[in-house]
């Protein structure tokens, strides 16, 4: 099953097409098709990822780490970059715990969501696309791709918190939101060209995991200090903490299964999924791992 790992992402980007295209429609034949659509492809994902789950647990250790590449992404100059996905214990344990618990959000939000009028195919459809993004960022290969996985959850934070946009206030606290990830997205992504110049500088032209961290001993302690607080700085607003955290308070303003996506079940773990994926070039910088912890 393990090169089937596509199909986890994909099911949850079906349902928004379906949705996302034919849902007025669909919502005036049969409302609960919406939700029996929207819901039936993260459970789809849960039992794909759960069969993987299990198969890569009956693995010896030291096989734990196995790549899908899907098909090749940006191919320009030095820069190669696959659609590709990362199975081992961390990606999938997150993968688990993300579709899981994002499943049974989905489940309650059709009762909560029931008597919303005119909106109610629109609301699965972001939370379908909040779930494929989520699942890119766990499950990628690379940097690139979770960088792309990171700024759908920040654009589906937005859609979700200024979901009632009719009141100003909700519009209001989504652009809040959109605003501060934006911020962190933009010192992550700093951080990234240093990554991918400070290896360059040794022919290492790569953003893909199992690459940069069998190399990071080419990086100076500088060069990985600055990298490991430019990506903390991202975690901070993702994962709401000092000084990016103001968002969070006011993501109350969506719908509550919104609130429980982003609070209690995926978008906050993300910015912790990043710094245990980035264990290794944190480990080089004594430095930023004091600003993490003290944080």
């Amino acid at each position: 099953m393990f090169d089937y790992i596509w199909l986890v992402p994909v099911f949850p980007a079906i349902g928004v097409l379906i949705n996302g295209l034919l849902g007025r429609r669909i919502e005036a034949i049969n409302k609960s098709l919406i939700h029996w659509i929207a819901c039936g492809m993260i459970a789809l994902s849960f039992i794909v990822t759960c069969i993987i789950f299990f198969q890569l647990q009956a693995l010896p250790a030291a096989e734990r780490i196995i790549q899908v590449t899907c098909f090749p992404w940006i191919n320009s100059g030095i820069l190669q970059t696959n659609i590709a996905y990362l199975i081992d214990p961390l990606s999938m344990m997150m993968a688990m715990f993300v579709i899981g618990v994002g499943f049974l959000i989905h489940i309650y939000s059709i009762g909560y969501m029931d008597g919303d009028p005119g909106r109610y195919y629109r609301f699965f459809v972001y939370l379908n696309l909040f779930m494929f993004s989520m699942i890119n960022l766990v499950l990628a290969n690379n940097f690139l791709l979770l960088f792309l996985g990171w700024e759908g959850v920040g654009l589906c934070s937005y859609l979700l918190i200024g979901f009632w946009f009719d009141d100003e206030a909700n519009a209001i606290a989504g652009k809040k939101a959109f605003i501060t990830n934006r911020v962190g997205d933009f010192a992550f992504l700093i951080g990234l060209f240093l990554l991918f110049t400070g290896l360059g500088e040794h022919g290492i032209w790569t953003l893909q995991f199992n690459e940069v961290f069998s190399n990071v001993h080419y990086l100076s302690t500088n060069q990985a200090t600055a990298i490991c607080l430019l990506f903390f700085i991202g975690c901070t607003a993702k994962s709401a903490q000092i000084p990016l955290y103001v968002w969070l308070p006011d993501a109350m303003a969506g719908p509550t299964p919104v609130s429980a996506l982003i609070h209690a079940a995926t978008m906050v773990t993300s910015g912790v999924y990043l710094i245990s994926r980035c264990n290794i070039l944190f480990s080089m910088s004594p430095f930023a791992m004091g600003v993490v912890a003290t944080v």
